[in-house]
């Protein structure tokens, strides 16, 4: 058994983290940090993983809880996780970290997209970056994996073949993408209440959104990334454009992606254009691309689950490779229907 612990249990994906490692064949929630919900039972807090979780109970924070403990996710507040990484990785524990703190490979990066220096930047070159797909053999018995972000998840699965290839022109990249309001987290917001969002569509975070820096540090190109807010619960859908660098058959980009992720267990490519339903409550990615003759663009496509490829999932997809266990472990690449 690996004993785990979760810092901030109480929010949507501590909920889901706590869902998926319910059926984990080896990781148990031995510890669960949550300091607005401290003292409450999981029960209370997360109704849904009950019946799992008859008797834990949400505690406040104290490094001394961490005595005994294998493994540590955090799915804290921005800014929240560079206050404990040093604390975390002085005691040798294997910490996978779902917060944008440790992301950013440059700190000069993380101050211009942040607009505040980096505390914590000396620790900056413990943390791997954390897609699976791309890093695996980096992520593998590594200490420190900082989960890479859900939309950016979205877009470089979509992308990386396609750049890699030479196929889109690097500068040249457009990227809008629409989330479920579990996106935004737990707390009550006016932005996200059911009166704001309910039969609305809106975009937000123009030409500045934090997540385009993690986009273009794992592509090496420059993009212009305009979120959206959709009337859903979770989910993710991600239409990418480019300017192509040559003529192609218009199913080069899609041969370009299967090519890619022939062998990746989480990632389906499709002919279809895929529909976040298809994901939800799994670890999966669909993708879909096409070349445009009458533009000379390229378009490609990517629905994931925000909560679960997107956050929970990769989490658990990345430590089981930091712990050399089977990759897919408590996973699904099968979403829920209907």
């Amino acid at each position: 058994m690996i004993r785990m612990a979760i810092l901030g249990a109480s929010g949507y994906v501590g909920g889901e983290l706590l869902r998926l490692c319910a059926a984990h064949p080896q990781l148990r929630a031995t510890r669960l940090f949550g300091d607005s919900k401290a003292g409450q039972s999981v029960g209370a807090v997360h109704p849904h993983v009950a019946p799992a979780y008859r008797d834990a109970i949400v505690e406040s924070w104290s490094e001394a809880a961490l005595d005994g403990v294998d493994l540590v996710f955090a799915a804290l507040p921005h800014g929240e996780s560079k206050k404990l990484a040093g604390t975390i990785l002085d005691r040798g524990i294997p910490f996978v970290d779902l917060g944008a703190d440790f992301r950013l490979h440059d700190p000069a990066d993380y101050e211009r997209w942040y607009k505040e220096p980096h505390a914590a930047a000396d620790l900056l070159p413990n943390f791997v970056y954390g897609i699976p797909e791309l890093h695996r053999e980096t992520i593998r018995g590594a200490k420190a994996v900082a989960a890479a972000g859900c939309y950016p998840t979205a877009a470089i699965l979509a992308l990386k073949p396609l750049v890699e290839a030479g196929m889109v022109e690097p500068t040249s990249i457009i990227v809008d993408a629409a989330s479920g309001v579990s996106g935004a987290g737990r707390a009550l917001k006016e932005g996200t209440s059911f009166n704001t969002v309910d039969g609305s569509f809106a975009a937000y975070g123009l030409l500045s959104h934090r997540h385009t820096a993690e986009m273009e540090q794992e592509l090496g190109a420059t993009i212009l990334f305009t979120p959206h807010l959709v009337p859903m619960t979770r989910g993710i859908l991600a239409t990418c454009y480019g300017s192509a660098t040559r003529s192609m058959n218009p199913d080069a980009p899609l041969q370009a992606l299967r090519d890619a992720y022939a062998d990746e267990p989480f990632v389906h490519v499709t002919a279809d254009p895929p529909a976040t339903k298809w994901v939800a409550g799994s670890n999966a990615v669909q993708l879909t691309a096409r070349y445009d003759e009458r533009t000379g663009r390229v378009l490609a496509l990517s629905a994931i689950d925000n909560l679960g490829k997107g956050a929970a999932g990769q989490m658990i997809q990345c430590a089981n490779l930091m712990l050399g266990l089977d990759e897919g472990a408590g996973l699904s690449n099968c979403g829920v229907f209907p």
